[in-house]
């Protein structure tokens, strides 16, 4: 009687999506005596659930031999495939190809007409996808789903889905991608489809959502992955991702410390048990938050944590190097990236590090090529996201290279497409640029106003290394300046402080020498200076450095 208790208070738990209490349950059953096949499957779901890889891997695997013990193939085929794929998706790629393998030729040799053969022909469509031959991929996905629909199997027909819709995002038609994402996403939503898999549907999709800079569904997807994790006991695999996309979220929003709460129970949530590789992820998230906020130590440390899991730590890391002033180092590293770099995905984030980067540096051409790549990614994507890091980017361009009125009308551009997805840190960035921009054409009460507007987001962020730039540039004296020097003549002189030679002024200003040099001659008549160190002298009696 404890036996068939136990077993029943496992399998009413299974349904309740009690997933801990199912495992106990049905594991005190298993102690006690044999549990049939169809109970080891769902213990073997259940343990997978809380996080027991070992434990699931070793159930399916007495599942699939209780399966095939009472001639149920495809059963156990079924068995071998989430062993097969649970591995893999963990590393131990050898073990997980040889369980593949092994339910290939048992379905060979059974010569069995089942829905088993479209699940067995995942790893290989998921191979082609990661191959880089994604029209190979889809057409494998359509036929998986064609198998789905043969056999009414709702899990099979939304990994069908969620692959076609993958491939056709690889494919650049991301707008019939998206379409295809959603309708197995529809399933998952809807209850049609087991746990194991709506999470991976889950996960999947928010990160297609992502990688085309759709943030509209990567809230939306994320704030339904929240709910369908929430309902589950002790649920493990999708909950630490789940944490990460809300933070990347609340960061977007202007929600730093909710953001930095939610990256730090992710953590916490990855490392027990340990190896989940979504931790380089949520490091990574960590780091961010850590460098906005000015916490540099803490940002680095974390990001050498990432790189150890296998995650990027650009262009994070090279912003972080600027912003330490360490600017050779910001360049070579993101140059780097710049080289190695070639996914949609991380490609526009990397290109904007690098203008800011190239721009600190004083390369201006380089940075407008970098901006013309943004352009062209953009143009592939409805996104409001990918138009405002383009818009910035080109102002910020514009008013480096000398043109200040064209950067307004840019910055303005990205003014909006930031507001337009509540973007509070990016859209103070811009109004401090416009600050730089507005001055530059003597429109000083536009420029004050933009600045305190930036400085009242910055000090509720906590974001204290853009509210340093806000002190400076409210510190420094408005054009016209002390000795009735242009805003250009202004920069000469900052230069000329530092002790940089006219050659040095001309190129980071990207101006020639003979400019240079006309801009020091005026600028000592207009001050009633003979030398470059009385110049420096005034600058600093001045506070115009």
């Amino acid at each position: 009687m404890a036996i068939v208790d136990a077993r029943m208070h496992g399998r009413e738990a299974y349904e309740r999506l009690a997933w801990r209490d199912a495992y106990e349950h049905l594991s005190a059953a298993d102690q006690r005596g044999q549990l049939e096949a169809d109970d080891l499957d769902r213990m073997a779901r259940a343990a997978y659930l809380i996080g027991a890889v070992d434990g699931a891997t070793g159930t399916w695997e007495r599942a699939h031999h209780a399966f095939l013990a009472r001639g149920d193939v495809a059963s156990a085929v079924r068995c071998a495939f989430w062993i097969g794929l649970t591995l893999v998706l963990h590393g131990e790629h050898a073990r997980g190809g040889g369980w593949l393998a092994r339910a290939q030729h048992i379905l060979e040799d059974a010569a069995l007409d089942c829905v088993e053969q479209g699940y067995l022909r995942i790893p290989m469509a998921l191979g082609a996808l990661g191959g880089g031959d994604p029209q190979a991929a889809r057409r494998s996905f359509a036929e998986i789903t064609e198998i789905a629909d043969r056999f009414d199997d709702a899990d099979l027909r939304a990994l069908g889905r969620l692959g076609q819709g993958q491939a056709l995002v690889a494919q650049g038609r991301a707008a019939q991608g998206v379409a295809m994402l959603d309708e197995a996403m529809v399933a998952v939503t809807t209850g049609e489809v087991s746990p194991v898999t709506a999470g991976i549907v889950y996960c999947a999709v928010i990160l297609a959502c992502r990688g085309i800079f759709d943030l509209g569904r990567v809230q939306e997807w994320t704030a339904a992955l929240s709910r369908w994790c929430a309902t589950q006991q002790d649920l493990k695999p999708y909950r630490g991702q789940c944490l990460v996309h809300r933070s990347e979220i609340m960061q977007l929003r202007g929600e730093w410390a909710d953001a930095m709460d939610e990256v730090r129970q992710a953590c916490e949530h990855l490392s027990d048990p340990p190896g989940d590789p979504v931790m380089g992820m949520a490091l990574y998230q960590r780091a961010e938050l850590f460098r906005l906020r000015g916490e540099f130590s803490r940002a680095e440390s974390c990001y050498r944590e990432a790189i150890g899991w296998g995650h990027s730590a650009q262009p994070g890391l090279a912003l972080l190097r600027l912003a330490q002033g360490r600017l050779d180092d910001a360049a070579a590293a993101i140059r780097r990236t710049v080289g190695e770099s070639e996914g949609v995905e991380d490609r526009p984030r990397v290109l904007a590090g690098y203008v800011e980067i190239e721009l600190a540096a004083g390369a201006v051409e380089d940075a407008q090529l970098a901006v013309d790549e943004l352009d062209k990614i953009a143009a592939g994507f409805d996104s409001p996201y990918l138009r405002a890091v383009v818009a910035y980017a080109h102002g910020s361009v514009l008013l480096a290279a000398g043109e200040p009125e064209a950067a307004c009308v840019a910055l303005r551009r990205a003014w909006v497409a930031w507001h337009e997805i509540d973007a509070l840190y990016e859209t103070a960035r811009v109004r401090l640029q416009m600050a730089r921009a507005r001055r530059r054409i003597g429109d000083h009460d536009t420029a004050e106003m933009e600045l305190e507007a930036a400085r009242r987001v910055f000090e509720q962020l906590g974001a204290v290394p853009a509210l340093e730039q806000v002190r400076q540039l409210m510190g420094r004296a408005s054009y016209p300046s002390p000795g009735g020097l242009t805003p250009r003549e202004v920069e000469v002189l900052r230069l000329v402080a530092t002790g940089a030679s006219n050659r040095e002024i001309a190129d980071r200003l990207v101006i020639s020498d003979k400019t240079v040099a006309r801009h020091v001659s005026n600028m000592f008549t207009k001050l009633g200076v003979s030398s470059r160190a009385a110049a420096t002298a005034y600058a600093y009696e001045h506070d115009l450095v």
